[in-house]
């Protein structure tokens, strides 16, 4: 590590403090059960955190390549401290997948640096249904933690 930040690891138990944030996520309803499943847990984890549920707000999309420009219209109206995208692409026979992941998630990344807000990216990358399902719920709670952190985060730095 380098420069004034060297130790400054986050530990795993680093205290989350969502209370008073305003949480958007943005689901892809293609693979729904995988996705609803992602949405659920991650809606538990953010009101764990002390987000209330008022402050959670849901928006749905088609699939992983529409997020982007919801996550981007969101952004644009600067009412929300993070965004969180949920979706799932699960590899198929043809180049396609490879194309939607990619393209879905350097979306989401341009967004985060064109508008320098937190946008957490929790869309699912698997090669197979069971592969996706097993990771549902802590892809799911993950997402809920790392908006929070990155908030306080970028509070702190200022």
């Amino acid at each position: 590590m380098f420069g004034a930040n060297k130790g400054a690891v986050p530990q795993k138990d680093t205290a989350l403090d969502g209370k008073g944030l305003r949480i958007a996520m943005v689901q892809a309803r293609f693979n729904a059960p995988v996705t609803d499943a992602l949405m659920a847990h991650c809606s538990q984890e953010l009101m764990a955190l002390g987000v209330s549920e008022r402050d959670i707000d849901h928006y749905s999309v088609p699939g992983a390549l529409e997020i982007p420009v919801v996550l981007q219209a969101l952004a644009e109206n600067a009412k929300h401290d993070a965004l969180i995208a949920l979706g799932c692409i699960i590899r198929g026979e043809t180049y396609h997948f490879e194309l939607v992941a990619n393209e879905s998630g350097a979306g989401v990344s341009r967004v985060a640096l064109d508008y320098h807000v937190p946008v957490v990216n929790a869309i699912l990358t698997t090669e197979n249904l069971a592969q996706a399902e097993a990771r549902q719920e802590e892809k799911g709670r993950e997402a809920a933690r790392v908006a929070v952190e990155m908030i306080n985060l970028l509070d702190r730095i200022g």
